[in-house]
């Protein structure tokens, strides 16, 4: 492969599944229009979502999921070991995600309540970088097909991807969106970091945070402004820790 007439080499990628709904790699494998030239680009060695193959030379890996179980640890390590880049992909590999709702409850407790006595091995959420350390995070619930593919071109190339600090909210203002607060919904865009296009605001829809944190983000001024437009405590506190994207804040 050339690019600007120097010759590129084919990095072997590895994408791998933890505990979560897959949704970010599906997001990779039905990229149909840009599939063959991804795939141009990279040597794909482990991916179940699109082959039953799999080695292990792989150079950079991509994780999606938590890590909520002792043989989910020890295979992320194995995996760890063997990447020279290793990227956490979509919000439960990044924050926690979805499946940290279970931490509000008693672990025993879910366990019996969803399958009684059968024996289940699962623990609590911890995120990819609470286990082994992680290069770069990619967020989102689930990632941004065109994010994704501007984040392989850079590491083919060698160059540090420099993601946007600034949030959603100015993301959406760029694309001249009408505001859903002003349709009297919430939404944590004003916190959230931007990358994702400003999706969810964009067909109507509250931005629910799955991103993270923004740079510079002013928590206290959206609090305000959300409590001055009549969200109560425990709506702001529930769209707040749906993702564990902003622990500690409230």
């Amino acid at each position: 492969m050339k690019y600007l007439g120097i010759t590129l080499e084919r990095p072997k990628i590895g994408v791998f599944s933890f505990t979560g709904c897959e949704g970010c790699q599906l997001q990779i494998a039905n990229k149909e229009e840009t599939l063959k030239d991804l795939f141009g680009v990279v040597e794909v060695v482990n991916f179940r979502e699109i082959s039953s193959e799999g080695r292990d030379d792989y150079e950079i890996a991509f994780v999606e999921g938590s890590i909520t179980t002792e043989s989910e640890s020890a295979r992320v390590k194995k995996i760890r070991k063997q990447a020279g880049t290793l990227v956490a992909i979509g919000a439960c590999a990044c924050l926690g995600g979805v499946n940290n709702l279970k931490s509000r409850f008693s672990l025993p407790d879910v366990v019996k309540e969803v399958y009684g006595t059968h024996p289940i091995d699962t623990g609590p959420v911890r995120k990819v970088k609470d286990v082994v350390r992680v290069d770069i995070e990619l967020p989102g619930c689930p990632i941004s097909k065109p994010e994704f593919e501007w984040l392989v071109r850079h590491l083919i190339l060698g160059i540090e991807p420099q993601f946007l600090q600034y949030s959603v909210c100015v993301e959406c203002k760029q694309r001249l969106n009408s505001c859903v607060f002003d349709m009297g919904m919430m939404c944590l865009g004003p916190i959230t970091r931007a990358g994702c296009n400003a999706v969810c605001p964009r067909n109507r829809l509250g931005c629910w945070g799955c991103r993270g944190p923004a740079e510079e983000a002013n928590f206290e001024s959206l609090m305000e402004i959300l409590r001055e437009r009549g969200f109560s405590e425990e709506h702001i506190a529930e769209r707040m820790n749906f993702f564990n994207a902003f622990g500690g804040i409230l």
